[in-house]
């Protein structure tokens, strides 16, 4: 009994080289436009992480240099925004962060501060008495945050006076 060879022909093997060889390139293609972006979700999340420290920090002081220890006693006069000039590590309310401009991060960690090389923050404060928290208004907080590659981003919140 005589048994008939097969195989692949000349022209079946390139044709098969072509197709894989289409297909690696689009692969390859797709892969790189993905890895190109990777980046941007990180610098997304420190941006983010960024702004929820400064709000934090902000959030967690007095909303006037009247208020009281802990904002009792409140303070009673019409929204003000003043400026004290104390220094960074003094500041004691919220107007105090409205002198922030294009300020370099700092933390005590310099693992976690080369990080955010290339970040720049900047914070406004202004009276706000739009929204009828409080009868004399309330201070709207916006923290301004550029990346390195200088987009920027804006964060905002209110601190009632309460």
């Amino acid at each position: 009994m005589k048994r008939k060879m097969s195989g692949l022909s000349l022209v079946e093997m390139v044709m098969t080289i072509v197709i894989i060889s289409i297909a690696l390139v689009a692969s390859l293609q797709a892969f790189s436009t993905l890895s190109g972006r990777s980046a941007d979700g990180m610098i997304q999340t420190r941006t983010l992480d960024l702004a929820q420290l400064y709000l934090d920090e902000i959030l967690n002081h007095r909303f006037d240099e009247a208020s009281g220890a802990f904002g009792v006693p409140t303070y009673t006069g019409a929204c003000r925004i003043t400026d004290d000039g104390e220094a960074r590590d003094a500041y004691d309310d919220v107007d105090d962060f409205d002198a922030i401009d294009n300020e370099v991060p700092a933390f005590a960690d310099s693992g976690v501060s080369s990080a955010y090389n290339g970040f720049r923050v900047s914070v406004s404060v202004l009276c706000d008495n739009s929204i009828g928290i409080n009868t004399h208004g309330a201070k709207l907080i916006q923290v301004s945050i550029t990346n390195p590659m200088g987009q920027t981003s804006l964060f905002a919140a209110y601190k009632g006076n309460y």
